[in-house]
């Protein structure tokens, strides 16, 4: 029969002393605190940063379907518009004037030349609704019509005001579409056009 060892003497088996896994209610409650501070220190330039993304969105979609129109113009020897979507269309009230494109716009074919679409012409391509973001027409025009060398009316250099809904044109989001009628497209922080 062996001896029983006090513990600490040689040939005694060591044991740890037991410990609870987990966290105690003041680590969780300072955490928590952390956290709040940092989020409430992070959220005005977390806002800022998505209007900013949303205006950059709407910018890309405006200068998409600018060239997308223009090209097709050149392919079908004119005969091309862009209009905006009108108010009211799926709910949307960001339409009320004809400078107001925040409801969307669309490319067709222009079959009689007038610049107004008709249900018997042809829709080739439709943008959405931007959502939070304000599209205004600066020169007023609800189309803007494409001839056979891509030039476009409507527009003479003057182009887009594109805004969060939440500023305005004040936000520092808002930037400026620009396009001559010749076809160059620049997107600039002064609005609008000049």
């Amino acid at each position: 029969m062996r001896p029983c060892s006090p513990l600490g003497a040689p040939g005694a088996p060591h044991r740890r002393p037991r410990t609870e896994a987990g966290l105690t209610a003041i680590e969780i409650l300072v955490t928590l605190a952390i956290l709040g501070v940092l989020a409430g220190l992070a959220s005005p330039h977390f806002l800022r940063m998505m209007e900013r993304w949303q205006v950059q969105q709407a910018i890309d979609a405006l200068t998409a379907t600018l060239y997308f129109a223009r090209a097709e113009a050149l392919q079908r020897g004119g005969r091309i518009a862009i209009q905006k979507t009108p108010q009211n269309t799926d709910g949307c009230t960001q339409a009320l004037t004809n400078q107001e494109w925040g409801c969307g716009w669309f490319v067709f074919e222009d079959s009689n030349n007038d610049g107004r679409w008709q249900k018997t012409e042809t829709k080739l391509h439709t943008t959405p609704p931007m959502g939070r973001v304000d599209v205004i027409h600066s020169s007023g025009g609800i189309a803007i019509k494409v001839d056979r060398f891509g030039k476009m009316s409507g527009l003479n250099a003057k182009g887009f005001i594109v805004s969060p809904l939440s500023d305005g044109v004040a936000s520092p989001a808002t930037r400026g579409l620009c396009m001559a009628s010749g076809g160059r497209i620049r997107v600039t922080e002064q609005v609008p056009c000049t």
